[in-house]
């Protein structure tokens, strides 16, 4: 079996781009390889009495003359359509807001500071150091899609914001041509602000500049310091927020602030402390997923900005950003780039004698009476957002060199949800396509009979140890060999979306398989993750796709390169809670589900998470590497 890039020890290069090119259009999968692919999740998971039925609806509709070779056919005489941003095969019909229900974070190992100087200080450095991963994007042997310019996500992941009220797969962008923007918003009380970070040849400026600046953004806030909440807005459901937009947009002073707002590299959130109970790793997830409610740091953000950094008073810091627009490796490398810019030596402090650096401008709304009556709706929303939105966090060792990181994650998910609800469930873990589409994606699920059959084999005592060991490399095996598949643009569930969409835009009715209640079990994926590799010991965190699942963020912590330069002595910090750690690295592993539900219990999928990753890392040293 071939070795995963993401298994620890040494670095591996990525996978060579497939035959064709990047500027070829992505490959159209063959109508019975999908099929397939769909045959084995319905038979993992409906019952036995329904198998029947799901197996003719499938085999019907990819028979001759069936509803599937004809949209197949229609698929391939189609045009290949310029890429979009977001691709977004997963969301939904109904708009759900960006807090929890679509954005992703990154929760930073807690800072510590004395007080707001410290915090603007540390926020000052990490935004150069975002700035200099900004530049080097563009020559990272890594992301060679960034040495085409202008590269789409690139301008969307800066400079992009979800078009308020637009249809869910447009984000609005810097258009091609166009000089980039040379500022970033920066709220702080709930005020926001346009703060000048570049010079005007777009080199970044020096961090002495960068402090000075955001000095001005939080200074006194004068007769409008009780300024209405605007940020709430952004993160109601996208319908509300895009009545909310139109009726702002009315006011050319609303349209002036919001125009910066949109057109800006990122949002810097200068957050306000939170309770002393809240400062945990589960509490600052909370923090990075919604802010805590109207009382809290919500006001504080623009949750329609496509990345924001949090950077809190109390040392509570981390990264909101869209993973429908930018891959969370991307996000954790930027991060783990901008930790190491901000231990750097320190730069020479700004004096009078230096150019003057550009003062914050403060960005206006004009508050017209129809617009009153939103303001509440979002803070009723956001406040039972923040109550309703459960996150643990928990950490396990690493496994080394033992297996594939991520595809033993995925497979042990599905195990330990086989343990806490007696069935598998649909499960999906967004995949970049960025070697064949930039800026698309599709999701990859894990084998469903080879997970099945390891789920009871490891919860029967009397079973065989090398049976199980067999059973595990063979899930993992499809695993690996599927995600090299979706990487390849040949996933199975992008390409039956297309065909569900194919026959909508024909004006034909769906086909039977596709309002089938088997077809929708096989699409409600209750298990969403995502994972990212981290030097910093950073969080990932995400939220569930449907009321009854669980959003599962899991970050590879790598243990010290030993090629890696020594790293300066940092200062003495909070204790953080203490985890695993051995040759492998560790795992740090959120899980987010919603209160509202009594199916769902974090801890009950965490304990059952922790028991599957002993009982596979004991096979694996008993019985030695996949």
């Amino acid at each position: 079996m071939g070795r995963s890039p993401w298994v620890w020890g040494r670095r591996r290069a990525p996978p060579a781009p497939p035959p064709g090119g990047r500027g070829a259009p992505p490959p159209l999968p063959a109508l019975g390889a999908t099929l397939g692919r769909l045959l084995g999740a319905l038979e993992a998971l409906v019952a036995p009495g329904e198998r029947e039925r799901a197996q003719r609806l499938v085999r019907d509709f990819g028979a001759p003359g069936g509803a599937g070779p004809r949209l197949q056919e229609r698929l391939r005489r189609q045009p290949p359509a310029p890429p979009r941003l977001p691709e977004w095969p997963w969301g939904s019909s109904e708009r759900l807001p960006l807090p929890v229900h679509t954005s992703a974070g990154l929760v930073l190992p807690r800072q510590d500071w004395e007080d707001w100087r410290g915090q603007l200080a540390f926020a000052a450095r990490f935004v150069a150091g975002v700035l200099d991963f900004r530049l080097q994007l563009r020559w990272c042997p890594r992301f060679p899609a960034a040495a085409q310019s202008p590269e789409p996500w690139l301008q969307a992941a800066f400079g992009g914001v979800p078009g308020a009220g637009a249809p869910p797969d447009e984000v609005l962008r810097v258009p091609p041509g166009a000089s980039p923007p040379n500022f970033i918003t920066v709220s702080r009380n709930g005020q926001f602000f346009q703060v000048e970070v570049c010079d005007e040849s777009g080199s970044p400026l020096g961090v002495p500049s960068l402090r000075a600046a955001l000095g001005g953004a939080e200074g006194p806030l004068g007769p409008g310091g009780g300024a209405p909440p605007w940020g709430l807005l952004t993160g109601q459901h996208r319908r509300a927020w895009g009545r909310a937009y139109g009726l702002l947009m009315r006011d050319r002073l609303n349209r002036a602030s919001l125009g910066r707002i949109q057109r800006s590299l990122l949002a810097l959130s200068l957050d306000a402390p939170v309770m002393a109970a809240g400062r945990g790793p589960g509490g600052g997830a909370a923090q990075i997923l919604h802010g805590g409610g109207a009382g809290a740091n919500s006001p504080n953000r623009w949750f329609d900005k496509t990345l924001q950094v949090v950077v809190g008073e109390d040392g509570t810091c981390g990264v909101i950003y869209d993973p429908a627009v930018i891959d969370g490796a991307v996000v954790a490398d930027m991060a783990d780039h901008a930790l190491q810019f901000c231990r750097g030596p320190d730069p020479a402090p700004w004096r009078p004698s230096c150019p003057p650096h550009p003062r914050p401008q403060r960005l206006r709304f004009s508050l017209g009476p129809e617009i009153g009556p939103e303001f509440e709706r979002a803070k009723r929303h956001l406040d039972s957002l923040a109550a309703d939105a459960s996150v643990l966090c928990v950490t396990h060792g690493g496994f080394g060199a033992a297996a594939p990181a991520q595809e033993l994650l995925q497979v042990a998910l599905q195990v330990a949800f086989y343990r806490s609800h007696g069935s598998l469930c649909a499960s999906c873990e967004p995949t970049s396509l960025g070697l064949v589409l930039p800026g698309g994606s599709d999701l990859l699920r894990p084998p469903g009979a080879p997970v099945l059959a390891l789920a009871q084999a490891l919860q029967d005592p009397q079973q065989e140890e090398q049976l199980q060991v067999t059973l595990l490399r063979e899930a993992v095996q499809e695993q690996a060999r599927r995600r090299q598949e979706v990487g390849a643009g040949l996933g199975a569930e992008r390409h039956l979306r297309a065909l569900r969409e194919a026959a909508l835009a024909a004006g034909e009715p769906l086909p039977e398989l596709f309002v089938d209640p088997a077809y929708a079990l096989a699409t409600h994926f209750r298990l969403c993750t995502l994972q990212v590799r981290s030097r910093s010991g950073s969080w990932l965190v995400r939220g569930p796709l449907v009321p009854d699942g669980y959003g599962v963020g899991v970050t590879h912590v790598a243990p010290q390169d030993p090629q890696d330069p020594p790293e300066p002595p940092e200062p003495p910090k909070t204790p953080e809670p203490p985890f695993l750690e051995e040759e492998g690295g560790a795992l740090h592993i959120t899980i987010t589900s919603f209160n509202c539900c009594r199916e769902t219990h974090p801890e009950r999928l965490g304990g059952a998470l922790g028991g599957v990753l002993d009982q596979l890392r004991g096979l694996l040293r008993r019985h030695g590497p996949l």
